[in-house]
């Protein structure tokens, strides 16, 4: 594969704005045809956003979700923060818990996941103090980053040496799977050796995130103060600068996955883009 070397976005492309009547935007996941699912967690709302530029309500309540991502099955995976549980969101709506506790202890609070090839989860478990618990304080040691096999009970710690993990996501072919540390500024880059092993943790890039996601180039896309756009060497080739207090997340959308998705704050934008999306 080429690496690249420019600007992903299609020439003279401008962020667009869908909407803004949200109050805190994040997990953006796009299903089979290019719609996009994403939060409005303070107000505990899953919204659908459709090509055509219509917005509806999918699902309220909808456990305070937050990081968010389409499940090979076509269901809606979910990190369900109000419970500290993972979720999986039929397309009927019928919500099943996958994880509801480890050894008896509430999660931090599932931040982020992807699913690999094999149904398992990897996701992050960071713990950011929700005004909707009544606990102040975590129950687990440690803010991990965690695998979930398909159909198991509990997961297991496949990194316990992060500050902060957030956003997460891994490549199509499986290989790899990148994994910012908000808290000390980086991203990493896995290697995948097996389902839930992860081996050769490297530094991408100095610099952390909050969602990411991906595109079929290589590229990986790294949000915060907008979009920032590295190559598959690390390098920054572009960003997308966002007039909102924080980006949140990212994805692809649209029948041909080249409209860049982003959760901003108060706001959803979309960007026309000269790549498609990997997911």
């Amino acid at each position: 594969m080429e690496v690249a070397q420019q600007s992903p976005v299609k020439p003279g492309a401008e962020p667009v704005l869908v909407s803004r009547q949200f109050s805190f935007t994040e997990g953006p996941a796009a299903d089979k045809v290019g719609n996009v699912f994403f939060t409005d967690q303070p107000n505990n709302r899953i919204w659908k956003w459709e090509p055509s530029g219509s917005l509806s309500i999918f699902l309220e309540p909808a456990g305070r979700s937050n990081g968010m991502f389409f499940g090979r099955n076509g269901h809606l995976l979910s990190c369900a923060d109000e419970q500290n549980q993972v979720w999986s969101i039929a397309p009927d709506k019928k919500v099943t818990v996958l994880l509801a506790d480890v050894d008896g202890k509430k999660l931090n609070g599932p931040n982020d996941l992807w699913e690999d090839a094999q149904g398992g989860i990897y996701f992050t478990d960071p713990y950011y103090q929700r005004d909707y618990w009544q606990r102040k304080a975590p129950e687990i040691k440690g803010e991990h980053l965690y695998y979930l096999p398909k159909g198991a009970a509990q997961p297991t710690i496949v990194d316990s040496n992060l500050v902060k993990p957030n956003g997460i996501v891994g490549t199509p072919d499986g290989k790899y799977l990148y994994v910012a540390d908000i808290r000390a500024d980086k991203t990493y880059r896995y290697e995948i050796t097996g389902a839930g092993q992860l081996s050769n943790r490297t530094l991408f890039t100095e610099k952390g995130s909050d969602g990411m996601t991906l595109d079929r180039q290589g590229n990986v896309y790294l949000t915060g103060k907008g979009v920032f756009i590295f190559n598959s060497e690390g390098k920054q080739i572009g960003h997308i600068p966002i007039s909102e207090n924080w980006t949140a997340n990212v994805c692809f959308a649209g029948a041909n996955r080249d409209l860049l998705f982003i959760t901003a704050s108060e706001a959803v934008y979309t960007v026309q883009m000269a790549v498609q999306g990997a997911w």
